[in-house]
Formats: C-alpha cells, structure tokens, sequence
C-alpha cells in the first residue's frame, strides 16, 4: 500500500529533499511577491496568488512571466 522507502540510499533521499525543499522555498516566495505588489485590482492580486497555491511550479513560472509584470513594487 505504502513504497518502501528504505531502499533509498541517504544521497537519494537527501536529494529528494533538497528537491522538495527548492520547489517550496520557490513558490512560498512568488506567494510573498505576489503580496507585496499592488496590481490594477485585488481580484488579480488573488488570481496569482491562488494560481502559485494551487499549481505550484507552473503557477509560479507564470507569475514570474506574466503576473509580475504587471504589478508594481509597493514604495
């Protein structure tokens, strides 16, 4: 029911969760950036933010292509 994780050797598991850590610490900081931005209206401030929630990588990827663009940093 479970997998065997144990026939993974310390390297492996160590690099899966080097992995899992980059792709967190990847998308918890477009969240942050995301609400650090003013955009035109609040409703797209929370499209990307649940957009980077929600599909966490492509999300992310997006925001950094499209979103971010499109807000300004507060001053």
């Amino acid at each position: 029911m479970f997998p065997d994780y144990s026939a993974l050797t310390s390297n492996q598991l160590i690099s899966i969760a080097t992995a899992v850590l980059l792709c967190f610490s990847f998308t918890v900081w477009t969240i942050l950036d995301a609400w650090k931005r003013d955009f035109e209206s609040t409703n797209e401030k929370v499209l990307w933010i649940q957009i980077c929630i929600f599909v966490p990588i492509l999300g992310s990827l997006a925001y950094l292509s499209l979103g971010r663009k499109r807000g300004r940093k507060r001053t």
